[in-house]
């Protein structure tokens, strides 16, 4: 069985190998092979103090953020627990006692 990766734009699976590029045969699209190293890799995301965040840590706010369309604040210092880490500008997935939010980790603080 073949390791090549199918392609991202069509995810058909008649791909393969030319020099440093994958090509797929039915749509005709090229990716280097390095940015399929890269995302088997998987995201870090990083907390204030430049510790990796990973899903199921518990964080705490760093300061007080505005909830957006809403007249919420969430406070510094509110603990927060079972984050999920997601793809975006906001790396984090949590509840919260306001509900679901999503967070960016420059605002956390892992416990």
């Amino acid at each position: 069985m073949s390791n090549i990766p199918p392609c991202p734009q069509c995810t058909l699976e008649n791909t393969y190998q030319d020099g440093s590029n994958y090509v797929c045969a039915d749509c005709g699209y090229e990716w280097p092979m390095n940015e399929v190293a890269e995302a088997e890799e998987g995201r870090q995301v990083k907390d204030a103090n430049g510790n990796l965040l990973q899903d199921g840590d518990s964080v705490v706010l760093i300061k007080d953020l505005k909830v957006k369309g809403s007249s919420i604040t969430l406070k510094q210092g509110t603990k927060i627990k079972s984050i999920r880490i997601v793809d975006g500008d906001h790396e984090v997935d949590c509840r919260t006692d306001a509900g679901q939010m999503m967070l960016k980790a420059c605002f956390l603080k892992k416990v």
